[in-house]
């Protein structure tokens, strides 16, 4: 990748563009027919069902949907992975379904903090009202962000926080779920063992939250951390790490998994399972994709705390900004942990 290369697309055309990211989608997420019905768009103007009375307050729009006129910019930090494929999708067909006159412009940084940058800086350029901000890392897209709300631009950080002053960050809280993983890896070791760690792209501040809020959740018990590795949130690099941990930690020193996603968290369980030691190691995760709960239901997959799409809340607080009506400062989407016990009530509707 170049980060000189500039990768923006408008609304406009986005049927096209919208399969070829569906494809890739699907493509990245098998087994073929798992779907969620947070993966549509839906048929009312609504937060999804991850968004709680809280949440369905602070997102409340006054402003009638049709006279919401304005151009947003969508910055996500890749497209790569199926939570930033099924988001630059979907904000677009959900804004296009219910504010027409909401102009969308989507741009992918592919994974590069310098090429992400260039992107947000053309789309101030282009006189954009609103900033969906996804950042590929927290302190390298703080330069745009602050030059967005320095030119009158509202901010919204979506998933992923970004070190500015914005208008909203909407997303799950990351720490939280590191910790209710990290209580959940306790309690199924009995308080004692040892676990490895698949952490995400490095800076980014999922990444460190999740990892913090892990550690708090451990607290109290003897598990112990006995190597932590990025895998980039991808799930053939999660594959390879696992593999070469696997090598490097014998039958018997490895008790639990706890990979910052669920992507990872399947790359670790393939080569569990290559390696015949699928009955010694617990593998947990984060995200809740649909695949991940048809593998906790088969009992492949300890657990996985979900972590919903921001996709409809970030397009209804973007109207409430072009509105100018006030959003609180943080929306939060709800977290829970998806286990053998409860995972049948998940089915058909993951948070992602």
């Amino acid at each position: 990748m170049h980060a000189s290369k500039r990768h923006t697309r408008s609304v406009l055309g986005m049927a096209t563009v919208g399969l070829a990211v569906a494809l890739f989608a699907s493509a990245c997420t098998a087994p073929a027919g798992a779907t969620s019905s947070n993966e549509t768009v839906g048929n009312k103007l609504a937060p999804s069902i991850y968004c709680g009375d809280t949440c369905k307050t602070q997102l409340e729009l006054k402003a009638d949907p049709a006279g919401v006129n304005c151009k947003v910019g969508v910055s996500w930090s890749s497209a790569s992975f199926p939570y930033g494929a099924k988001s630059t999708q979907q904000i677009p067909e959900f804004a296009k379904a219910f504010f027409p006159n909401m102009n969308v412009t989507v741009s992918d940084g592919r994974g590069d903090a310098t090429n992400q940058s260039n992107q947000v800086s053309e789309m101030i350029a282009q006189g954009i009202k609103v900033l969906i901000l996804s950042p590929q890392d927290a302190n390298a897209l703080a330069g745009v962000a602050k030059q967005a709300t320095a030119a009158g631009i509202k901010v919204i950080a979506a998933d992923r926080q970004v070190n500015a002053d914005v208008s909203t960050y909407i997303g799950s809280d990351n720490a939280e779920a590191g910790l209710v993983d990290g209580k959940a890896v306790a309690a199924a070791l009995g308080g004692t063992g040892s676990v490895v760690e698949l952490s995400g792209s490095l800076g980014a501040s999922p990444t460190i939250a999740r990892a913090e809020g892990f550690r708090k959740g451990l607290e109290g018990s003897k598990v112990e951390i006995i190597a932590s590795q990025t895998a980039n949130y991808d799930r053939a690099t999660g594959l390879k790490v696992m593999e070469d941990l696997l090598q490097r930690f014998g039958v018997g020193k490895i008790q639990a998994v706890y990979a910052h996603n669920d992507q990872m968290a399947f790359g670790a369980i393939q080569a569990i399972k290559e390696a015949g030691r699928q009955g010694e190691i617990k593998v947990f995760g984060i995200d809740g994709e649909a695949e991940a709960l048809d593998l906790v239901k088969d009992g492949s997959y300890a657990a996985t705390v979900g972590y919903p799409l921001v996709v409809k809340e970030s397009v209804i607080a973007a109207a409430k900004l072009c509105s100018g009506e006030p959003v609180d400062a943080r929306i939060k989407l709800d977290s829970t942990l998806i286990d053998g016990k409860n995972v049948d009530q998940y089915v058909g509707k993951a948070p992602q």
